[in-house]
């Protein structure tokens, strides 16, 4: 473990030494803060629920840019290849990178919890359990998508490239929630138990059911499992 720890230090730490995390963190708050105020005027509507519908649709377009530099730019500078023949296990590089980036993401998520404290401190009461669970729900669908999009970045050596990748894969399980309407019941059914975001929606309201977790570690687990297996696949031909 000292290796993924040191690993995700580093990334975590390279983040903030270029601008990208910056202009990152800037949108994603400037964004938050405009719906902030359009769905809490005056702090007469004590519930976060119209902030927390828009996150998915947020995070469908940052966490490609947060995580497409991981491996895409390891491997075009040709440290991947250095890595990879020094004396850590592949599992580790990619744990490693996944909690750099998820470091970043959950900074980025605890931000926002000055948007309910600014409730509380204009005389408001708000209802912290849904908040809460929102937060839960925030974060294991930010754990999903940090691992697709490290997945994307393992794939190729050009962060723009990586960047596509990530975004059209998440885009397509973001989709077939909608898609589904267009089909039967049982394929409706299926395709929106896939769907990325549509489980999400649930939480803000402050229903966590197990299955929703379940999914969400579960799709992470395999993106990971992916991404490991590409990794060893460039360290047989390094």
């Amino acid at each position: 473990m000292r290796n993924v720890i040191t690993i995700a230090g580093k990334e975590l730490r390279t983040y903030f030494v270029t601008p990208v995390a910056y202009v990152i963190v800037a949108f994603w708050l400037a964004a938050l803060g405009v719906f902030y105020w359009q769905a809490v005027p005056n702090g007469n509507q004590l519930t976060l629920v119209p902030v927390f519908n828009v996150l998915p649709i947020l995070l469908l377009l940052i966490a490609p840019a947060l995580t497409m530099r991981l491996l895409a730019e390891e491997q075009r500078a040709g440290t991947l290849e250095l890595l990879l023949t020094s004396p850590v296990q592949d599992w580790a590089v990619v744990l490693g990178k996944f909690l750099g980036a998820l470091g970043l993401f959950l900074s980025m998520s605890a931000l926002t919890l000055f948007y309910p404290i600014l409730m509380v401190l204009f005389g408001g009461d708000p209802d912290w359990g849904p908040i809460w669970a929102g937060y839960v729900g925030l974060i294991l669908m930010g754990m999903a998508f940090m691992a697709v999009g490290l997945f994307a970045s393992a794939l190729t050596n050009n962060q723009m490239v990586s960047s596509v990748i990530a975004f059209v894969i998440l885009l397509i399980f973001f989709i077939m929630g909608v898609v589904s309407q267009n089909f039967g019941p049982g394929m409706a059914d299926l395709l929106s138990k896939l769907s990325i975001s549509d489980r999400f929606y649930d939480f803000p309201r402050g229903v966590i059911e197990w299955k929703s977790v379940v999914y969400y570690l579960t799709f992470t687990g395999v993106a990971l499992f992916l991404t490991v297996q590409v990794v060893e696949a460039r360290r047989y031909r390094a």
